[in-house]
């Protein structure tokens, strides 16, 4: 799919709710740009994004709470069925929507997404308060981790909805409550993916939940003005920018 002189087409979406887009686009555009075959175009939304994506030969996602339409969905389908990969990160799998006053949680989860979930693999369900945890590697041998020792993060702990088969290439462990959402909450000491690959007939996806990062003025929405903080979280942390700058990689060579 590559254009003239090995070019390579590249779509960013990185936009939503409650995290320092801003940071992060930043942060993906610095780890393209070390690929000079790459040609990247920049959307905050997947509707504006489809004529880009029916062109694209990798695509990377960094949002939170941004629905799919019909029509973006099918570009999403297409885009993988004739050998697209896609290298979706944090929260690209969430569906948030707030509660009336009065209700048991704060938040929930509806399956809204329509096929995504399906495509990536995952749908979020919710997380536990932010707090450090350890991320294990669960496929040592794997070119994304091999090398990377077991690490810890402070970080959005993912509880989701999977959709088999998945090869988890890291993981974590959660026993308790996702505080505040309807869903997510846990009984059993499961591994719970952090890095995985969902592999389609000619495409594949590759998922990494952590990345979670927030600027002093990204939740307004939620009442709060000023959070008076900057959270970067696994930003921060050199393993998981070793395996980042490995996704990007494969993304963009298609070899691990």
């Amino acid at each position: 799919m590559s254009g003239p002189a090995g070019r390579l087409d590249a779509v960013v979406i990185c936009g939503g709710q409650w995290h320092d887009f801003d940071y992060a686009r930043l942060q993906i555009l610095t780890l393209l740009a070390d690929h000079e075959v790459v040609r990247t175009r920049v959307f905050d939304d997947y509707a504006v994004a489809i004529p880009a994506i029916d062109d694209a030969d990798l695509l990377i996602t960094y949002t939170c709470n941004r629905i799919p339409d019909e029509a973006a969905q099918r570009s999403l389908t297409e885009f993988l069925a004739r050998g697209g990969r896609w290298l979706a990160l944090h929260a690209t799998n969430s569906a948030i929507e707030p509660t009336p006053p009065g209700s048991p949680s704060k938040y929930v989860t509806p399956r809204t997404m329509g096929v995504l979930p399906q495509l990536v693999g995952s749908q979020f369900l919710g997380h536990p308060p932010i707090a450090p945890y350890r991320v294990e590697i669960t496929d040592p041998h794997h070119p994304l981790v091999d090398g990377v020792e077991a690490f810890d993060a402070v970080d959005e702990l993912y509880v989701s909805e999977l959709f088999e088969p998945i090869e988890v290439l890291a993981h974590t462990r959660f026993v308790g409550e996702s505080t505040g959402f309807a869903e997510g909450h846990t009984t059993s000491d499961d591994p719970l993916p952090v890095l995985y690959l969902k592999r389609h007939d000619a495409g594949t996806v590759c998922y990494f939940t952590l990345g979670h990062c927030r600027g002093r003025f990204d939740v307004q929405d939620l009442g709060i003005d000023d959070l008076g903080r900057v959270d970067r979280g696994s930003w921060e942390v050199p393993e998981y920018r070793t395996i980042l700058g490995r996704c990007v990689a494969w993304v963009v060579r298609g070899t691990f």
